[in-house]
C-alpha cells in the first residue's frame, strides 16, 4: 500500500508540477521563436556524445521522474549549460526552490538561448523550452513562478551541466581515452569502479562502417571492436594508472581474441586522441614487454581515435543490471574479483 500510494503521489505531482495545461501558460499570447539550431548531428552521433538518459531527455524529449535528479537541490554558485552543446542557459541566481520536483529557474541568461514551442502533447497545453543551439529538450516553461518574473523554467537535470563559479587553480578538465579489450560487458563494469572515472560507455570504434548495429559488429565484418569510451579525472587517476588495470584485467597477448570470444571485434587496442595517450600508451606496453610481464609479447593496437558509436541502450551498465546471467557469473565476476584483489586502493567503494 506504501509503494501504491508513493507512485500516486509521484504522479500527480508530475501532472501538476510539469504536466499542467495552458491554464497558467497561455501559448496564444506568446511569440514563439522558430530558428534552426546551428548544432545538428546525428541521432547515432548524439548517441555517441551522451548518456542513455541524457539522450532520452535532450533527444527524445523524455522526462526524470521528480526527485531524482542531480540538479534538484543544488545551491552551489555557478553556471548551468546545456547538457548536450554546453551553452550557458542559466546562472545560481535564476534558480529557486519550486518543490516541484525538477530545477527551476525564473528567467534565462540574455542572448535568445532557449527556444519555446507550443507544445500540445499528452493530451496537455504546455509550452517546451529547447537550447536554441543544438534543439536540445530542456523541459517546459509555466506562467506560475514566485519571482517578479512570474515565470517558472522547470528542467530536467539531464538536460544540464553545471560549472562552478569559482574553479580551483590546479583543478584539472576531465579527459577521455577509448578502449577495446574483449566483450565490453567486461571491461565497462571494471573500469566504473575506479575512483576518478566520470563516466564509461559501451560502444564501436576502430572501424570504417557508420553507425553499426551491436549484429553488424558481431559479423566480424566492419571493423569495429567493442570497446569502451572512458571519461576520467587524471588528477585522481593518471592514465598510466588506468592502462596497469586495463593491461592486468584481460589478455593483451592473444590477437583478435579474448577466451572464447574471438574475432577483430574483440582485439586489444587503444584508441588515443592525442600525441601524449599515444606516448604512453606505448611507454607501458614498453616497459610491460621488457618486465616480461606476459609470456608472449604485447599485441595491443595502439592507434588514433577516428569515431566512437555508442552501443545500444541495453548494453549501457549490463554486468551491473544482469549480474545472475550465467555469463556474468562465469566471465564477469571472476575479473571483478580479480580488480577488487588487485586494486582495491583504487575503487570508489
Amino acid at each position: 500500500m506504501k509503494a501504491t500510494l508513493l507512485t500516486l503521489f509521484s504522479f500527480v505531482l508530475f501532472l501538476y508540477s510539469c504536466g499542467q495545461n495552458s491554464s497558467h501558460s497561455s501559448t496564444s499570447e506568446k511569440t514563439f521563436n522558430t530558428a534552426e539550431p546551428s548544432l545538428q548531428l546525428s541521432p547515432a552521433e548524439w548517441k555517441s556524445r551522451l548518456t542513455p538518459t541524457q539522450y532520452f531527455v535532450l533527444r527524445e524529449k523524455g522526462t526524470e521522474k521528480p526527485f531524482s535528479g542531480e540538479f534538484v537541490f543544488t545551491k552551489e554558485k555557478g553556471t548551468y549549460k546545456c547538457g548536450a552543446c554546453g551553452e550557458p542557459l542559466f546562472t545560481h541566481e535564476m534558480k529557486f526552490e519550486s518543490h516541484c520536483g525538477w530545477p527551476s529557474f525564473d528567467k534565462e541568461i540574455a542572448g535568445r538561448k532557449i527556444i519555446q514551442t507550443e507544445d500540445n502533447s499528452n493530451g496537455m497545453k504546455r509550452v517546451e523550452i529547447t537550447c536554441a543551439k543544438c534543439g536540445g529538450h530542456l523541459g517546459h516553461i509555466f506562467d506560475d513562478g514566485p519571482t517578479e518574473t512570474g515565470k517558472r523554467y522547470c528542467v530536467n537535470s539531464a538536460s544540464l551541466s553545471f560549472e562552478p563559479l569559482e574553479k580551483s587553480k590546479d583543478k584539472v578538465s576531465s579527459q577521455t581515452i577509448t578502449l577495446a579489450g574483449g566483450c565490453f560487458w567486461c571491461i565497462e563494469a571494471i573500469f566504473e569502479e575506479l575512483k576518478g572515472v566520470e563516466k564509461v560507455v559501451s560502444g564501436y570504434s576502430g572501424g570504417a562502417t557508420l553507425n553499426p548495429t551491436y549484429a553488424e559488429v558481431c559479423s566480424g565484418n566492419t571493423g569495429h571492436a567493442e570497446s569502451v569510451q572512458i571519461t576520467y579525472n587524471p588528477k585522481i587517476l593518471s592514465l598510466e594508472q588506468l592502462l596497469e588495470v586495463f593491461f592486468s584485467l584481460h589478455d593483451p597477448t592473444s590477437l583478435n581474441r579474448q577466451g572464447a570470444d574471438v574475432g577483430t571485434q574483440y582485439r586489444s587496442a587503444i584508441f588515443y586522441q592525442n600525441e601524449e595517450q599515444k606516448k604512453t600508451a606505448e611507454k607501458v606496453i614498453a616497459i610491460l614487454n621488457a618486465n616480461k610481464a606476459f609470456e608472449r609479447p604485447i599485441v595491443t593496437e595502439v592507434t588514433a581515435y577516428s569515431h566512437f558509436y555508442s552501443a545500444e541502450n541495453y548494453h549501457q551498465e549490463y554486468y551491473a543490471l544482469n549480474k545472475e546471467q550465467p555469463y556474468c557469473k562465469v566471465v564477469i565476476k571472476p575479473k571483478m574479483d580479480k580488480l577488487h584483489k588487485l586494486f582495491a586502493e583504487k575503487l570508489k567503494k
